[in-house]
């Protein structure tokens, strides 16, 4: 017992988080995988659909997070608290007008995505205020480098969303994506614990000062136009093909994309422990770029080794994982594995630059976010046209965010060299 103990005190809180990450994301693929097996490619068309309106639902979630942690690191004392107070009020009103959004329009979007029904946007809109809290929630922790509570609240979410999706599945006669979504919006509120709501005023009429407010919301600004550039950069292909392809296509690509992205979730883990440390080390005024570095270095080995893998071994993947139902995509896995993994590692400059106050990269990722969509749009004329559009875009994306980490870096070293004649 006492040599348990000794080892759990020399795992560092960081460590916990990222094997929780892990934990996190083998949960989340395992609840994707046991959906294509039960399911098959038609039924799964509309599952994976929900799994990507969870993800867009993620992506916009950050923008509360990554907020709250940026100045739970920068506020202290009554300016935080007042800042707390203004998150939770911004998330709720934004989650309501939200859920009101997606009901009024669900018909709408049964339509658009050539689902069976409309019901499960419905109970999907429902639960989207409580995302944006629990955003918030994780937001306070990650900023306070209180990665314990952190890793708890994606433990509650993921193992409640797997257990109660499939209980549902496996109990209740009604229609998969009704149940799939009842499972979501469920884990949801399991996924606010732990969480500590004292002396929480979603309404109190303090106010931040005008400037700190105004860098608030710039940063709010400027982060929700980077979400929209990962929404769209992440989500559209999957959401195109559902649109232009039938239900088998678009459930067999769907399967792709679920294993081709495992190097994009785990690039996640990496980025929940950047953004703080970064921000951090910028305010002790250290220098970060060996932070960047890091990272880079981890997501650059991970993705390579993956793509490899994906490249000798695509049918066993395949088979082992969805099974032979799903084997006509095989040949393609490498090449989005390629595509996930290029994106990856820009992503992890481009959170390096948001945490530094550098927002070219943000208007960068926007305009070949939507040259992405573009190009599948004009090329579509089956599956493997799509990936290939992917990693041209991304191709492209990465080789820009170099370029501009090195012209950054370079003018900084001049003016140092500057400073230091004068």
């Amino acid at each position: 017992m006492s040599a348990i103990k000794i080892t759990l005190k020399k795992v560092s809180p960081k460590h916990l988080f990222m094997g929780s990450a892990l934990l996190v994301n083998g949960g989340n693929y395992l609840y994707n995988l046991l959906l294509g097996r039960l399911l098959g490619p038609e039924a799964f068309a509309d599952a994976a659909l929900l799994v990507t309106l969870l993800l867009v639902l993620s992506f916009v979630g950050m923008t509360f997070q990554l907020a709250t942690t940026k100045f739970a690191v920068l506020f202290s004392d009554e300016t935080w608290v007042v800042f707390k107070d203004t998150m939770y009020r911004y998330a709720l009103v934004f989650g309501v007008f939200t859920g009101i959004l997606v009901l009024t329009f669900s018909k709408n979007l049964q339509e658009l995505f050539n689902t069976q029904n409309h019901y499960m946007f419905m109970i999907f809109a429902v639960a989207i205020p409580l995302y944006f809290v629990m955003s918030v929630n994780r937001g306070r922790f990650q900023g306070r480098h209180d990665f314990g509570k952190l890793a708890a609240t994606y433990q509650t979410e993921m193992w409640s969303r797997l257990l109660l999706t499939f209980a549902l599945l496996l109990l209740m006669p009604f229609e998969p994506g009704i149940l799939i979504a009842a499972g979501i919006a469920l884990s949801f509120v399991f996924g606010l614990f732990p969480s500590d709501f004292k002396g929480v005023q979603v309404f109190s009429k303090s106010k931040l000062a005008a400037v700190d407010l105004r860098q608030v919301w710039i940063f709010i600004g400027l982060t929700a136009g980077y979400e929209l550039t990962q929404i769209i950069i992440n989500n559209s292909d999957i959401l195109l093909v559902k649109h232009y392809f039938n239900d088998k296509d678009a459930g067999l690509y769907s399967s792709l994309a679920l294993i081709g992205r495992v190097v994009y979730f785990v690039a996640w883990m990496f980025v929940m422990l950047l953004m703080p440390t970064v921000i951090q080390k910028q305010k002790d005024g250290e220098p970060t770029a060996p932070v960047l570095f890091k990272y880079v270095f981890f997501i650059g080995g991970l993705s390579t080794f993956i793509v490899f893998v994906c490249f000798l071994l695509p049918n066993l993947i395949i088979t082992l994982m969805f099974g032979d139902a799903y084997l006509s995509i095989a040949h393609l896995l490498w090449k989005y594995a390629l595509a996930t993994s290029l994106f990856a590692v820009s992503n992890i400059f481009a959170y390096y630059f948001l945490s530094l106050n550098q927002y070219s990269p943000v208007i960068l990722s926007g305009l070949l976010g939507f040259s992405q969509v573009a190009l599948i749009m004009l090329y579509h004329d089956n599956l493997e046209t799509v990936v290939h559009m992917q990693i041209i875009a991304m191709v492209i994306l990465l080789v820009a965010q170099l370029l501009f980490f090195i012209i950054k870096n370079s003018s900084s070293k001049m003016d140092m060299v500057v400073n230091n004649t004068l």
